[in-house]
């Protein structure tokens, strides 16, 4: 199977996904939900969508062009998945097997269900993947390594893998830097970076730079529209232990009923909590940043004002050649000898 050959099957899988029926979907969707409780449908179809955008022919063939593929020998590459959305062990599993390696996963308990679904998919389109595509409980036979975890997980997987060539990812979230003068209607499309997935997927804005005296009132009535994430259970449930928390410790805190606002020098904030941190000038923003450069997946910004950001809304559709912690993975797969 050459580079033309598996960029046809994922392009097929691509439009496989498009194809689906409203009914076809809501039965994938409840399945998905039924396994793990913050697979909503509206999270499984934004996943979905997501995967249909990386899996255009043109979009394929722009990405792998960049490499020299079909070169190095074959390796068996292991692959940790995580399972904090829907989904996202997907990148790993294409970069795997486009770059003609065969792959050995370990599908996480949260998200076993929707990958193996889309790997059948695939050998169904191209049955040569059958031989490539491996679900196992222990990756001892890997001759690289892909992990995606907690900073404590990370240690682990550098200590057991150690001997071999690996990428090791680690707890990473994101950011939105503001002016103090967006329009309502960019504030609200950053309440898709901040909301979606529950704000449980490292492009997630956990965090936002405001102006000094900044008044915090527009941007939590614009985000009015998003007030229905809290009649999710789990959500709910982080509510108001953290709620509980900030009154307890009298830590002063903002409140629209759905979200809890509060300073913080941390980048990382728990469910349905956003921090704040404020900066005196661009100069002091860019410390602020750099402080946390090794854990910033990506930062925002209205219309991608600042160097280097993405538009208010866009964090949750990265492009195919988008890596995760920055690093080229397929890069690290062509490398492989």
């Amino acid at each position: 199977m050459n580079l033309a050959d598996r960029i046809t099957a994922f392009a097929s899988l691509g439009q496989r996904m498009e194809a689906l029926t409203a009914m076809e979907m809501e039965a994938i969707t409840e399945r998905a939900r039924n396994e793990n409780a913050w697979f909503t449908p509206e999270s499984v179809t934004l996943a979905f969508t997501g995967i249909r955008h990386f899996l255009h022919r043109t979009a394929l063939e722009q990405w792998t062009s960049r490499y020299a593929l079909d070169v190095n020998p074959t390796k068996l590459v292991g692959v940790a998945m995580a399972g904090n959305i829907p989904l996202v062990g997907f990148h790993d599993f294409l970069c795997v097997l486009m770059a003609g390696h065969r792959l050995i996963a370990k599908k996480s308990s949260q998200d076993a269900y929707l990958i193996t679904l889309l790997s059948e998919w695939l050998i169904d389109i191209e049955p040569r993947f059958k031989d490539r595509i491996h679900f196992e409980d222990r990756l001892n036979a890997a001759q690289a390594m892909i992990a995606t975890g907690s900073d404590n997980t990370a240690r682990y997987f550098e200590y057991y893998f150690r001997h071999l060539p690996y990428i090791i990812r680690k707890n990473r979230s994101s950011c939105a830097v503001l002016m103090g003068e967006e329009a309502p209607a960019l504030l609200t499309e950053l309440g898709k970076d901040v909301f979606t997935y529950f704000g449980l997927g490292c492009r997630n804005v956990s965090k936002v730079y405001v102006p000094e005296e900044y008044d915090f009132s527009t941007l939590l009535r614009t985000w009015e529209g998003y007030a229905s994430i809290i009649h999710h259970h789990k959500y709910n449930n982080n509510y108001e232990y953290q709620k509980s928390i900030l009154l307890v410790n009298s830590t002063p805190f903002l409140d629209n009923g759905f979200v809890l606002v509060t300073a913080s020098d941390r980048l990382v904030s728990p469910i349905s909590v956003l921090f704040y941190e404020t900066y005196a000038s661009q100069a002091d923003l860019n410390v602020k940043l750099q402080q946390h450069v090794d854990k910033i997946q990506c930062i925002v910004s209205a219309n991608g004002w600042y160097a280097g950001s993405l538009a208010f809304g866009a964090a949750q559709l990265p492009d195919v050649g988008d890596y995760a912690d920055r690093i080229d993975t397929m890069k690290f797969l062509t490398e492989l000898v």
